[in-house]
């Protein structure tokens, strides 16, 4: 069995609007012999981004936690090997300046603690050699 972790936006799409994941990242997790992972790190993301109003999104973190169980998608925690990583992450410079995104660091940093791609169409996470990313 192989396992991913997706990023945030991939859980969102995957909830609200499918047809905008790849082919490819599709095909994965549709894949019942595939373990699908999100970090407890994107529904904290989704909360506060939804708070900001930088996000238009409607669904409760409640529903979308019941959501994800439905679809048979594992919630990790963050751990302090993750954490610890974050410290030692370089900021690489991405269009003329530093990536700094907490949310996208603790991601990375899980996907480097747990040994596991990350599913994202963002290609900041490109900058890290330490992970692989699908798209």
């Amino acid at each position: 069995m192989d396992k991913y972790l997706i990023d945030t936006h991939i859980l969102l799409w995957i909830v609200s609007e499918p047809k905008k994941l790849s082919k490819n990242s599709n095909k994965i997790i549709s894949n019942l012999d595939n373990k699908i992972i999100v970090s407890l790190v994107s529904f904290w993301e989704i909360a506060i981004k939804s708070s900001l109003g930088k996000l238009d999104f409607n669904t409760s973190i409640k529903e979308l936690s019941k959501i994800t169980f439905q679809k048979e998608i594992e919630i990790i925690q963050p751990q302090v090997n993750a954490i610890s990583i974050i410290q030692k992450l370089p900021f690489y410079k991405f269009e003329n300046s530093e990536h700094r995104d907490p949310f996208d660091r603790m991601l990375i940093a899980q996907a480097i603690t747990e040994n596991i791609p990350i599913i994202s169409a963002d290609d900041k996470f490109d900058l890290y050699p330490e992970i692989e990313r699908i798209w």
